[in-house]
């Protein structure tokens, strides 16, 4: 009896691990993609919702957070209010947001959710730059000398952007 108990565990756990391993291999697979750690974030010019450029180099010696998101996606709706939280908090500090929207988010979107960080509209290049960006949200946090520092696909949950934050200011590069 404790024999076939333990081999029902052992099926359990390889059915959960294969279940598992498209969403793990994934994320160790994104972390091998260009753009790679440490090397430049990409540069790029796109428009905000009221027409104006926003450029990556706009905002050179800042920390940079991009984040490719969409106003149907839960995840990215989930993660806008820690976002916007941690915004607010170190935006004198060093420190900003650029959302890059992959669909036609409208103004009352954007009031609604509370956001006053940039919001611009992704284009193909973008897209394409970032690692030909397929799931969102996906996240790219960039140190004051233009390098990525850290990648997430999936929510970049709050108490970990805080962190991350907080070491990337602390570093001068």
């Amino acid at each position: 009896m404790k024999s076939k108990r333990n081999i029902i565990w052992v099926i359990v756990i390889l059915a959960v691990g294969i279940y598992l391993f498209p969403t793990i291999k994934n994320r160790v697979a994104f972390a091998g993609n260009k753009p790679a750690l440490n090397e430049m974030a990409p540069e790029f010019s796109l428009k905000d919702l009221n027409g104006k450029n926003v450029r990556l180099s706009d905002f050179k010696g800042k920390v940079v957070l991009v984040n490719f998101w969409a106003s149907w996606c839960p995840p990215c709706k989930m993660e806008i209010p820690g976002f916007q939280k941690i915004y607010t908090a170190y935006k004198d500090k060093g420190f900003t947001i650029i959302g890059i929207s992959t669909d036609d988010v409208s103004p009352s979107f954007i009031k609604d959710m509370g956001m006053t960080y940039p919001v611009v509209m992704a284009d193909d290049k973008v897209i394409r730059d970032y690692g030909n960006i397929s799931g969102i949200p996906t996240s790219f946090l960039v140190g004051r000398d233009g390098r990525i520092i850290k990648k997430v696909m999936g929510m970049y949950f709050e108490g970990s952007l805080k962190s991350d934050l907080e070491n990337a200011l602390k570093n001068k590069r």
